[in-house]
């Protein structure tokens, strides 16, 4: 059973390091597409956040956010492939901060086509679709 475990820790944590891996190669100067992508995404957060608090908060420089995001997968999915708690804590930190952020559909209403496009962007991300078995026909008995 322990071996099965470790496969399916290492399976699981697969998804985090390569993304983390990903993100890694291609940040450059400017934070890469990642930040490119996150821009426009905080902004609409912290505009949210803001209003419902009422209060400012503070700026926040993407290119960190991205190197932060890349740290917490990287070293989160490679302490929990080890069977460290913490390492599950830094990958649910990390989904915790960035889900809000990446899926922003509450800044639309439910008849907006943006609203739409993002749900069900988030339900195919988080929902796996169910496989439909083909049956083989039944012999006719003559």
């Amino acid at each position: 059973m322990g071996f099965a475990s470790f496969v399916g820790r290492v399976f699981f944590a697969s998804i985090f390091i390569l993304s983390a891996w990903q993100m890694f190669n291609e940040f450059g100067v400017d934070g890469g597409p990642a930040a490119k992508e996150l821009i426009p995404k905080l902004d609409f957060a912290k505009r949210h956040i803001s209003s419902r608090l009422h209060v400012n908060l503070p700026d926040i420089e993407v290119r960190q956010l991205v190197a932060t995001f890349i740290a917490l997968k990287g070293l989160g999915a490679i302490l929990f492939v080890f069977g460290h708690g913490i390492g599950a804590f830094f990958l649910f930190v990390y989904l915790l901060v960035s889900t809000p952020i990446l899926y922003d559909f509450y800044n639309y209403g439910p008849k907006e086509p943006q609203y739409n496009v993002l749900l069900s962007d988030f339900l195919q991300n988080s929902i796996p679709k169910r496989q439909l078995k083909k049956r083989a026909p039944k012999p006719k008995a003559a």
